[in-house]
Formats: structure tokens, sequence, C-alpha cells
């Protein structure tokens, strides 16, 4: 498919406010480091850093914070013509250093923000992925017009792709985030939803990653794969075709950002035509070089050691 970008991805681009000390609650906190953080940036870059072709659409403020992270993305090998700027301050996430589910406190402003002239259809024509997260459709004009481009997106031949990171603190109405998921899935999207996601959004612990799986399937995903923490992760696809691949052991720094890492290597596997298992030896592979560091990935990824034939 002949197409400028690999991947556009419509989602947050914020302050990540990281503890120095490890941390179970943010009460216990004393000092922050900053990074560059929201989901759909990091695998914007994740994306670009494995040679794949990325765009980012989102949203910060006109102000200080806004000014550090659009010169960062600036100086990342992405298309950031498509970020824009409002006079909402720009959004902020306290996070703990943790070696398991980080605690977060958001404080939304410009992520919400996004506006339909940032999603032109040159834009959404021009892409073969178009891939978005639960935080940025928590949130209108945000939502509304993320769901309007995902359309028109794959009316132009492209696949969706979410990752269904659901938190009670990002979106309140639970009803209303099953309702907008199962819309965007039934278009037949990539999903990627751990197992700590899966209990948030729908009240009920993952027993069953199959079914799990197969529940998206159902909506009509055309590939899924649930990430299990510690214990590995299970991919299906809507042929049948399905894979479990155990975690390995690592020594961890800091998990926040692992699941983007794992999805970025999964979708650059899969835009190459690989298989279930395949595109999750390649997931698993980013998430390991993404734990073994503090804060997010910055350098040119050798694409050959993520999908060597030691790794696949």
């Amino acid at each position: 498919m002949n197409k400028k970008y690999d991947i556009v991805v419509a989602g947050e681009l914020l302050i990540d406010f990281i503890t120095k000390d490890y941390v179970e609650k943010l009460e216990d906190a004393k000092d922050y480091e900053r990074f560059k953080g929201g989901s759909g940036a990091n695998l914007s870059c994740n994306m670009a850093l494995l040679g794949g072709k990325s765009a980012l659409v989102a949203t910060v403020g006109r102000d200080d914070m806004g000014i550090y992270l659009k010169n960062i993305v600036d100086q990342m090998p992405i298309d950031t013509q498509f970020i824009g700027h409002s006079d909402l301050p720009t959004t902020l996430i306290l996070v703990t250093r943790t070696l398991d589910a980080s605690d977060f406190q958001p404080y939304r402003g410009a992520d919400t923000d996004i506006q339909a002239k940032q999603l032109p259809d040159e834009l959404l024509n021009n892409t073969r992925l178009f891939h978005t997260t639960c935080f940025s459709l928590s949130l209108n004009p945000a939502q509304e017009h993320i769901l309007a481009a995902a359309k028109k997106a794959v009316s132009f031949g492209a696949t969706l792709s979410i990752d269904v990171n659901y938190r009670e603190k990002i979106w309140r109405n639970r009803a209303a985030a099953q309702e907008v998921i199962r819309e965007y899935i039934s278009q037949g999207a990539l999903v990627k939803c751990s197992e700590v996601d899966w209990e948030a959004i729908y009240e009920t612990p993952l027993t069953d990653p199959k079914a799990a799986a197969q529940f998206f399937i159902e909506m009509g995903a055309s590939a899924v794969s649930i990430t299990l923490g510690t214990e590995g992760c299970f991919a299906l696809d809507k042929a049948g075709n399905e894979a479990f691949l155990p975690s390995r052991k690592i020594k961890v720094v800091d998990t926040t950002g692992a699941g983007d890492a794992f999805w970025s290597g999964f979708l650059t596997a899969w835009l190459d035509g690989k298989s279930m298992l395949n595109c999750s030896k390649a997931g698993r592979k980013m998430a390991e070089t993404k734990i073994v560091i503090a804060g997010q990935l910055s350098e040119l990824i050798d694409k050959q050691l993520i999908f060597s034939d030691e790794t696949l």
C-alpha cells in the first residue's frame, strides 16, 4: 500500500511527572522528574524510532510546558505539523515510579482540545494505520473529531488501532466509554488491552485471555493482543490464529510506557505481515527495551535487533 505514513496517531502529548523514588501511592511521593509523556505521543515516537513513518495529532497549551513538549517532539523523526495549540493549559500527570501498575493523577487541559482541522482528509488518506487511545477519546471535542476521522480513515483504506487503556479517573462514565470503544473497534480495529485495562473497563477479573480476545473479535476487531503483565501476552486474529507468549525475566527500572513500547513493536511487525506469534515477540522485545530505562525511549532503535531471528 503506497501511503505517506505507516501510522497516524491521534492522541495525547503531555507532561509526565514521575516520582524519583519507588512509591505505591502519590501521597507518599516527595520528588518528581519531568518527562515527555502521553500514550499517543509515546507510540508515535516509538514507531518512528523503529523506522516507521509516523505523524502525531495532539494539542498542547500556549504555555511553557507546551513549548517544552513541542521542542522535544520536533527533534524526533515524526511529522509534528498536526500538533495544535490551545488556550487551555498543557495537560500534566503525576505518576508513581513502580515495578507494577502505576498510581497516577491527571490534570487535564489542552489534550482534550483536538480539532477537526488537525485531521484533514489528505492526512487520513495517506496512512496505513490510524491509532488512538481511551485517554484521547474520553472528552470532547477530541472524542467527536477522532471518531469522525477514524471513519474517514477506514473509508480511505486504513486499518484502525486502539489501546483500551481505560481508567475511571480519566473517563467517569464507564457505560459511555464501553459504547465508544465498541463503536471504534467494530470497524475492524487492531486492539491492545491489558488485564488491568480489562478489569477497569468491564469490572470483572480477566481469567481467560482467549475469551477476552474473542470478546473483541466478536465486536469486529481484526486482531487482539491481551497483555498479562509478568505472565506474558495472548494474541488472536479474526481468522482464528492465536499465540501465547510468556514474559522473560528482566531487571525492571520503570514500567511507565511499557505498553506503548509493546504495541509499537507489535504494530510494526503487523505492518510487515508477521504472524500473531512474531508480532507478540516483537512487542515483547520492545517492552523489554523500555522497562530497563527511566522515562521514554529516545534513540533510534536497530530494527534488526527487535526483529532478529533470535527474537522471532
